[in-house]
């Protein structure tokens, strides 16, 4: 069976961050490790090169497959930010209803910059994420 690639590192966020070249994603990813970091109670951590993930849960598939993930986490990609949320079906579409400008994909919310969305919204997304996760993988 694959190992799974995302895991903690020892990288720094704030390094990560702070080579960013982006001066708006910079700032929005900045905004966001102050926002998760308070939602979530949890300090930022590198997972991977690239994502910046609070908290962590693990997960077993009825295939067998299990791992490590975070409860929440984002990316500052070159075109856009990428949230990583979870949530139940009913509430994810109320809350990406209410958000603002976005794209969705399956556990992705892809945004061009935090102002383009409610803030509140993230806020929300982040604890049901935390919320949801914690009910789905019990310790």
């Amino acid at each position: 069976m694959a190992e799974t690639k995302t895991k903690p590192t020892p990288q720094s966020v704030a390094e990560f961050i702070a080579g960013v070249e982006h001066p708006g994603r910079r700032e929005d990813a900045t905004a966001l490790v102050a926002l998760m970091e308070a939602e979530t109670g949890e300090t930022a951590t590198m997972w991977g090169s690239s994502i910046v993930g609070f908290g962590r849960y693990h997960y077993r598939y009825d295939s067998g497959h299990e791992g490590d993930a975070c409860l929440v986490g984002f990316s500052p990609r070159k075109a856009n930010i990428v949230l990583y949320v979870a949530a139940d079906d009913d509430r994810r579409a109320d809350m990406l209803g209410r958000l603002g400008k976005h794209k969705a994909g399956a556990g992705c919310v892809y945004v061009n910059r935090l102002s383009d969305v409610d803030e509140a919204v993230v806020r929300e997304m982040t604890r049901v994420s935390v919320e949801t996760l914690k009910a789905r993988y019990p310790a």
